[in-house]
């Protein structure tokens, strides 16, 4: 291996380890649902590279009302998908989108963009 060679594989596997920190170690935001005057559990979440809060904190048998800012213009931020509860939401560029539903169990369920990239928990307690 030559000089070039030898910086090309650093540099890629400095990349690799980069992108698996990110993705599987990162600090994670939680965030505990605020119930309304209604007893409605809300949140509030940044949707910008990720969901920021990326895991939220509800009580089971509790309306959820999860109210998604996107904040860009990328197109793996631009779907929901809450699978554990049949939802599939688009999410419109610089506007909230709420999604409601009513977790009867308890549990921890992944909420996800529509390529799977962007990655959150719901933790149902």
């Amino acid at each position: 291996m030559d000089t070039s060679q030898i910086i090309v594989t650093v540099v890629g596997v400095g990349l690799l380890a980069f992108v698996g920190w990110f993705f599987f170690l990162a600090p994670h935001r939680v965030a505990a649902a605020v119930s309304s005057s209604a007893g409605v559990q809300q949140v509030d979440i940044l949707v910008k590279g990720g969901y920021s809060p990326n895991v939220i904190e509800v009580e089971h048998g509790k309306p959820v009302q999860l109210n998604f800012y996107r904040d860009e213009e990328s197109t793996c931020s631009e779907e929901l998908l809450l699978p554990d509860f049949n939802i599939r939401r688009d999410l419109a560029p610089f506007k909230t989108t709420a999604i409601e539903f009513l977790p009867k169990q308890a549990g921890t369920f992944e909420f996800t963009c529509g390529m799977h990239m962007l990655r959150g928990s719901l933790v149902v307690k």
